[in-house]
């Protein structure tokens, strides 16, 4: 049991790496599924560690070394067939969209050191950065003259990159307790984002984070 959590970090680990196959395959679609499941992956290696009382560096460090590879490298090898599969005028423009694994590292990196954030984020947390980047290959489903542009590919790299070492307070998703009176914000999220996914899927995810983003500045206003 002991173990349980860094099996857990090594199965996020592992899911991130089956999707950056499937991206370089061409099927970013595909990539989607296998971020999400990095993502449950990721929130129960904490809290298993939580909840068996586990605290070592080992655990901490595999964790980001996981992050950097399924919300890091992933989202920018998805970034980069976005541009390569746009109007960008030169091939070489498609590796700015690695923009948002270099921040994604840089972000890793300032939360294991800032002792701000312990309890919730500063700054966009990596997995919800890259729900958002791997909506996009099912938003070209409906807008595909606005993905196809690479000017807009380069603005949500450096916007989103700039949210991920932003100084913008986010609400981290982990739970004290069920009370609904400490965790109302957190569970009108949680509500809204499930009837806004299981209506919409991955098209929702740009709503969705706008939604943890405005819901943040309400969280962090009423404390």
């Amino acid at each position: 049991m002991l173990n349980l959590p860094n099996a857990l970090t090594c199965a996020n680990l592992l899911s991130g790496c089956v999707g950056i196959v499937f991206c370089f395959n061409g099927d970013l679609k595909s990539a989607a599924y296998f971020v999400i499941l990095s993502g449950i992956f990721d929130f129960f290696d904490g809290m298993a560690a939580r909840a068996l009382n586990i605290k070592n560096s080992i655990g901490k460090d595999l964790d980001s070394l996981a992050d950097v590879v399924s919300f890091g490298f992933l989202p920018g090898a998805i970034m980069y067939h976005l541009f390569k599969a746009s109007d960008a005028p030169q091939q070489y423009l498609s590796y700015f969209g690695f923009i948002i694994t270099l921040f994604s590292a840089l972000r890793l990196a300032k939360f294991n050191n800032d002792t701000r954030q312990t309890v919730d984020f500063i700054g966009l947390n990596t997995p919800m950065n890259t729900l958002f980047i791997v909506s996009l290959p099912y938003v070209a489903d409906y807008h595909p003259q606005i993905i196809a542009n690479w000017l807009f590919l380069a603005t949500i790299s450096v916007v989103s990159s700039y949210l991920l070492v932003s100084e913008i307070k986010i609400f981290s998703l982990k739970f004290n307790n069920l009370k609904w009176g400490e965790n109302k914000i957190k569970f009108i999220f949680m509500i809204l984002s499930l009837a806004l996914f299981v209506w919409q899927q991955f098209v929702a995810l740009p709503i969705i984070l706008l939604l943890y983003i405005g819901l943040s500045f309400v969280y962090f206003k009423n404390k």
